[in-house]
């Protein structure tokens, strides 16, 4: 009897333990998937990060309305990183604890960098928008990081090549705002130069961070005899920069990226930006879903998106994809699904290399005509 008593005792408890599994598979089936939104979202560089929570912004709920993923709505944790790798780190802890399983983010490579490690060993997936610095995929060290826009040094060869192909320029500057998506960018853009016998490297230069009086650069562009400048940094700076140039009567070209790429910069810079040049993903906008998706911006915000709305609005499409596809959230599957499943996106039919990087966008150069940037054919 004694045996009975106990074996029925085990029988019980274990018949509760199931329940309780099951109880707990049941509620966290029906729980959200979050998904951490985090980029710059206030002070001089708030445009970029604000075009990338859109693009998520939407996306999500465009998701949530067809169903969800999974059976499981999916719910945007935004954070704000100021742009700085300090804060960036202390939210990627914060989302880690949180139980974030993946990100949509960071903007700026400099937060990325800076967030990646934490994200990396506590497995979770990172699709950022913008970040373009190489390292964040070539280093190996990420293998959870991917990215819906091209690498600088595909940057870097289209500026170069414009420059001395199409605009015929020969003696050329390159400045940088000494952060790591500026300086990446510019190393680049100098190494390239000095491989070509079709221009010469004629200064190379990073402005402090604090710098107000960019007078005496200026004079040192002047002395140089650049008749190209091409600068590596955001639209601040490069507001600055160019304003100083034109009232010295520099005539020199301005080339930038996808750093200055955005109304903001033509607002600040007003009558120094018209001609400018910046090079940025190429123009997707007559995609289909880039129609609808700008269709949903313009209704829900009264306004054109700005710069990594569409990217972000992708990153979002291909992670909930990916979940999809491998029914879970776990970091090994999703990376997995994301190397290997294609997605339709605003940005076309996209999937990521073994690095991480998308596969099939790339970049090209724009210009400010008439007060607005315009792709050139």
């Amino acid at each position: 009897m004694a045996n009975q008593r106990c074996g029925n005792r085990l029988m019980v408890t274990a018949l509760a333990l199931a329940l309780i599994f099951l109880l707990f598979e049941i509620s966290n089936a029906s729980e959200p998937i979050k998904i951490g939104v985090v980029g710059v979202h206030s002070g001089e560089l708030a445009p970029y990060g604000i075009s990338g929570l859109r693009g998520v912004e939407l996306a999500v709920r465009q998701i949530n309305a067809q169903g969800g993923v999974l059976g499981r709505t999916l719910e945007s944790i935004v954070e704000d990183d100021l742009c700085k790798p300090k804060e960036a780190a202390i939210i990627a802890s914060k989302l880690v604890v949180r139980d974030v399983p993946a990100v949509i983010g960071h903007i700026c490579s400099g937060a990325t960098l800076a967030a990646l490690e934490i994200y990396s060993e506590a497995r979770v997936v990172v699709i950022s928008p913008s970040a373009t610095n190489p390292a964040l995929t070539r280093s190996g060290r990420y293998p959870n990081f991917f990215r819906t826009i091209a690498p600088d040094d595909k940057q870097a060869r289209v500026q170069v090549d414009f420059t001395l192909d199409v605009l015929k320029k020969k003696h050329v500057a390159v400045l940088h705002d000494k952060g790591v998506y500026g300086k990446g960018l510019a190393e680049f853009v100098k190494t390239n130069l000095r491989k070509s016998d079709r221009g010469r490297l004629v200064l190379y230069e990073g402005l402090p961070p604090a710098m107000i009086d960019y007078s005496m650069l200026a004079k040192k562009i002047r002395r140089s005899k650049a008749d190209a400048v091409i600068f590596g940094g955001y639209h601040p700076a490069a507001t600055k920069l160019l304003t100083h140039m034109r009232k010295m009567k520099l005539t020199a070209v301005f080339v930038s990226g996808d750093g200055v790429k955005d109304q903001t910069f033509i607002e600040m810079a007003g009558k120094y930006a018209e001609g400018v040049y910046a090079t940025a993903p190429k123009d997707t906008s007559r995609i289909p879903l880039a129609v609808a998706a700008t269709k949903a911006h313009y209704k829900e915000y009264g306004e054109t998106p700005g710069s990594f709305f569409l990217t972000a609005h992708a990153a979002t499409l291909a992670l909930a994809n990916a979940i999809k596809k491998v029914g879970s959230t776990d970091h090994a599957d999703v990376s997995s699904a994301l190397k290997t499943e294609y997605v339709e996106t605003p940005l076309g039919n996209i999937i990521f290399d073994e690095h991480g990087d998308v596969v099939g966008v790339s970049f090209t150069v724009y210009q400010v005509q008439n007060g607005r940037f315009v792709e050139l054919k």
